[in-house]
């Protein structure tokens, strides 16, 4: 007689795969932007178009597409031709939406990079030092202060906003610490000032977010802004403006989790040990159905605590060791960042719940 946890994974392994892992956020606002229009302009609709396009483009496919006009102009001559609706918005501008689908065959039939809406989750973590000794971390909402206090407030909440609104120009995911009794028992302004990166690691567990992101901001200072980088167990150390910063952000997840439209499809297999439970089993299955770079998987094989997945992913074994590594998944190998495994071979994870 088959285990009972062998006999349960069969059978799930036959139904319905979870489109999201539970720690993907989706981004259904890709393809909306909303931009200046210029009344004075010879064509102010279609610049507007073009320009809602131009923001949507580097959500979609980063940077590199979004700043090349020439690139731009040759894939979609006619902007308004994948507008679905368009309506004033605030302030002398134009809200549109596009027809996400059609703008997403035109990137892949040419070879560009597409990332999808399913978008990891950023936890920002940013300790600000006002000057004169007023230091503070901001949080997910707005703090009680007295009314003496409302110029805080007013700054604190711009620079929330500010960070929020930069990171939905590029389809990122962001939220902020809620700073409530729990928060404030496990993390201080001299902890994120000072670098004390674990504790701040430790605090961020209850958020379930893929990335940490540590910022130290000095308003009324000459000196750059420094800001550390968490994701997939690498860290990354920056200086510069929260634009620049979340942007660099936006690009290296789209490097990760984007998939090329002339990108071949291939068959890997992943070994994954430690799945003791049915619930554990589940949680992997929804852990690779959220994987972006993942067109479908099934299992080969299970034995013990040992379950085999062939899978068809895009970018090959290395883009899906990198990719499984970053969803959570740790890996059973020795093999540095930049090297490649033998593709030959199985990649080896462990589950731990």
């Amino acid at each position: 007689m088959r285990h009972p946890l062998i006999c349960a994974m069969l059978a799930l392994s036959f139904s319905t795969v979870p489109v999201l892992s539970v720690h993907a956020v989706d981004v259904p606002s890709l393809f909306t932007a909303e931009v200046p229009l210029d009344e004075e302009s010879d064509n102010p609709r279609d610049d507007a178009h073009k320009a809602a396009l131009t923001e949507v483009l580097m959500r979609v496919s980063g940077s590199a597409l979004s700043s090349n006009e020439e690139a731009i102009d040759e894939l979609f001559p006619v902007p308004s031709a994948y507008v679905t609706q368009f309506r004033p918005g605030d302030q002398d501008s134009l809200w549109v939406s596009f027809d996400g689908e059609a703008i997403e065959r035109v990137l892949r039939s040419a070879g560009h990079i597409v990332w999808g809406s399913d978008r990891p989750l950023t936890l920002v973590w940013l300790a600000v030092d006002w000057g004169q000794g007023d230091r503070e971390i901001i949080a997910a909402g707005d703090p009680e202060r007295s009314s003496q206090q409302s110029r805080s407030i007013d700054r604190n909440r711009l620079l929330r906003e500010r960070v929020l609104e930069i990171a939905e120009k590029r389809g990122l995911p962001l939220a902020f610490p809620l700073l409530d009794t729990e928060d404030l028992q496990s993390v201080t302004f001299s902890d994120i000032w000072g670098g004390f990166d674990e504790r701040i690691l430790d605090a961020s567990n209850r958020y379930e977010a893929n990335s940490i992101l540590i910022g130290r901001v000095r308003p009324s200072s000459s000196q750059r802004d420094r800001w550390t980088y968490v994701f997939g167990g690498e860290s990354l150390v920056w200086n510069g403006p929260a634009e620049a910063i979340v942007g660099q952000i936006a690009d290296t997840l789209a490097a990760e989790f984007a998939v090329g439209g002339d990108a071949p499809l291939e068959t890997v297999a992943v070994n994954v040990s430690g799945v003791e439970t049915v619930g554990a089993y589940g949680s992997v299955q929804a852990l690779l159905a959220g994987v972006s770079l993942i067109e479908r998987f099934r299992i080969s094989e299970v034995a013990g605590d040992i379950v085999s997945y062939q899978v068809e992913v895009r970018g090959g074994a290395p883009r899906l060791r990198r990719a499984l590594r970053f969803a959570g998944l740790l890996e059973q190998s020795d093999a540095d960042d930049f090297g490649s495994p033998d593709t030959d071979s199985a990649l080896e994870f462990f589950f731990s719940p």
